[in-house]
């Protein structure tokens, strides 16, 4: 069902400008963009006051652990996290239980999601040593991007066989998206830290065994197989200032080789460990806060093109294991697009620049047709912020199934007032509306 609507007095931040006007949704598009806009009848009115209105952020980078893990995430629970958080469309990752490592396991998962999902959908196809052919004959319209872990995985998804990674990169009909860690430098680190603590390694211990020089030796030799084989590559959760120089600044319209950070490594640092332990355990690991600043700074000149999240939850009891034996990862959407905005109102990145970074770039980077911009014809995924309403993480308004955040207790400076998906109000600023279901993403290739 359709639903008529005016956004009246919003400040609406698309495309390098931040200026105050009116939009109109029609059809579950953006039917018009005005200075000022006369209500018609049969409108509803939202008084946005000088809020600001955003594209919807596509988040390119989720773990919704379904099929096979959901116990502790399913796309139900995580997509509606996604919508209290600003987040109308998101692309899921294929390390799942059975991995989409073929297009009739790929379309069982947008089965599923037509089914549940709330937010708008899409969904990688992973490559593995045996399933070259059938990335061969992948459609490029079925998924956003080929997913590679160059580095330890689950199941058989680490690609590690140099003839494989060749036959990728040279065939892949879309972007190759790779996870860069280089599983001998980390074996060799574990290795040396059990001599030295036995079972008993501290989790101080994670950013030197999961090491920069993993990431680096890593991502030198994905970016040096794109070059060869002129392959569009996405480089996804850069960690450390030391890969940095291996990109490009500018906008990602044109380049070939792009690269992601993830809204956790804006946020913490090493230091952080200490008081959240096993919580911020992830792959790549939270680095120091040199590497931290680097990041920020790269994301603003855009020799980072995309910020993400890598949401990917697991259960407090599975977090309270000891080192060796908790899972790496955390869940971020719903909170992600704020600590995004921590950074604006630090004045270390410009509105502009977060909404380039969480809404266009994907968009352009990925084709994805007719989302990631406030344009008239466009579907209206819209997120209204309010810069002047504080917000304190709960634990009991977590929706996401793990039911847990990295963030309770931290008061961000702005809070999500509404998320609006296909032309349609689905987060209303408290509860998300549960009627609403998401669309499949068009890759206009």
């Amino acid at each position: 069902m359709s639903e008529r609507w005016l956004i009246r007095d919003a400040e609406l931040v698309n495309e390098g400008r931040r200026h105050h006007g009116d939009l109109r949704i029609r059809d579950g598009r953006i039917a018009r963009i005005a200075p000022q806009l006369a209500v018609e009848p049969g409108e509803q009115v939202l008084e946005a006051r000088g809020r600001w209105l955003l594209p919807g952020m596509i988040d390119d980078q989720v773990h919704f652990r379904e099929p096979g893990l959901t116990h502790k995430a399913d796309i139900e629970h995580e997509s509606r996290a996604c919508l209290a958080g600003g987040i109308t469309s998101f692309m899921d990752m294929p390390n799942t239980r059975p991995p989409a490592l073929d297009a009739e396991r790929l379309e069982a998962k947008y089965a599923r999601a037509a089914e549940v999902s709330r937010a708008n959908y899409g969904f990688y196809m992973g490559a593995s040593n045996d399933n070259l052919e059938h990335i061969k004959r992948l459609d490029p319209r079925s998924a956003p991007g080929v997913k590679v872990f160059m580095g330890a995985s689950t199941g058989n998804m680490l690609v590690d066989d140099p003839h494989t990674l060749e036959g990728i990169f040279a065939n892949a009909p879309t972007p190759v998206i790779t996870h860069c860690e280089d599983t001998p430098t980390i074996e060799a680190n574990l290795a040396a830290a059990r001599a030295r603590y036995g079972n008993a390694i501290p989790l101080e211990q994670h950013p030197l065994i999961r090491s920069r020089e993993a990431c680096i030796k890593s991502t030198r030799l994905a970016i040096e197989l794109a070059r060869r084989h002129g392959t569009r590559l996405h480089v996804l959760h850069i960690s450390t200032a030391d890969e940095l120089a291996l990109f490009a600044p500018g906008p990602v319209t044109g380049k070939q080789i792009t690269a992601e950070t993830c809204a956790h490594f804006l946020h913490f640092c090493d230091t952080d460990y200490a008081r959240l332990g096993n919580r911020i355990k992830c792959n790549p690991a939270i680095k120091t806060a040199a590497d931290r600043d680097a990041i920020v700074q790269a994301l603003a000149e855009g020799r980072i093109d995309v910020l993400a999240t890598d949401h990917a939850p697991h259960l407090d009891s599975e977090k309270a294991q000891d080192y060796e034996h908790a899972p790496s990862g955390l869940p971020l959407v719903q909170f992600a697009l704020q600590i995004a905005l921590e950074r604006v109102f630090d004045g270390l990145l410009t509105l502009q620049r977060v909404v380039e970074a969480t809404c266009h770039a994907p968009a352009l980077r990925f084709d994805v047709a007719e989302r990631g911009f406030l344009r008239e014809g466009y579907w209206a995924d819209l997120v209204l912020v309010d810069p002047l309403r504080p917000h304190t993480v709960t634990r009991a308004e977590v929706l996401s199934k793990c039911g847990w955040s990295p963030f309770e207790g931290e008061t961000l400076r702005s809070s999500i007032a509404a998320t609006f998906l296909n032309g349609r109000l689905a987060y209303d600023g408290a509860r998300v509306i549960d009627s609403m279901r998401g669309q499949r993403l068009v890759f206009a290739r």
